[in-house]
């Protein structure tokens, strides 16, 4: 036994209670590691000009790939053969692409983060590509600073992200 080289007054006995409490402590640290199936963001999310999102088109070799839908800047890299340079989407990229990405459309004139006009049917399939694609298979980098900032740079104060069209809570976390 494991116990006789002890002396009697060190020996201790682990009741069945002690070793189902040991068991299930066991199994919620090793269920915590399993949650955690993707690495943690090493970058800080920042805020993107137009311009600053301008430089992630795709046009240059070795740099990301960005786009934003309702001002959410996604990383859109790992798709490259399809945002890349030459790719079928890449006039989505390099930009605020809401509007082009509500309507199906890679008309120039769709490829804005205006969604005045819309249909209800053309925001729910912006929402449902939003949140069922962009938001689940690519990491967000950023957001526009469109209303948020002023021309010139300066914060604008009179921005509220709950008076904005199509805002939701979910969306900034």
């Amino acid at each position: 036994m494991l116990f006789e080289a002890c002396p009697k007054s060190q020996a201790t006995m682990v009741t069945p209670v002690q070793l189902c409490i040991t068991c299930v402590l066991l199994v919620l640290s090793l269920a915590d590691d399993v949650k955690l199936k993707h690495k943690p963001s090493s970058k800080p999310v920042r805020l993107f000009t137009d311009e600053d999102l301008k430089r992630h088109d795709g046009s240059e070799e070795g740099h990301p790939i960005y786009m934003a839908i309702k001002g959410v800047v996604f990383d859109v890299t790992m798709g490259k053969e399809f945002y890349g340079k030459d790719g079928p989407y890449n006039a989505l990229v390099g930009k605020d692409c809401t509007r082009a990405v509500a309507k199906m459309s890679l008309e120039p004139v769709d490829l804005t983060s205006d969604t005045t006009g819309l249909t209800e049917e053309q925001l729910q399939s912006l929402e449902s590509v939003f949140e069922g694609t962009y938001k689940t298979k690519y990491p967000i980098v950023g957001y526009t600073t469109t209303g948020i900032l002023n021309q010139d740079g300066s914060p604008n104060k009179d921005f509220k992200p709950e008076d904005q069209p199509h805002f939701n809570i979910r969306d900034e976390f």
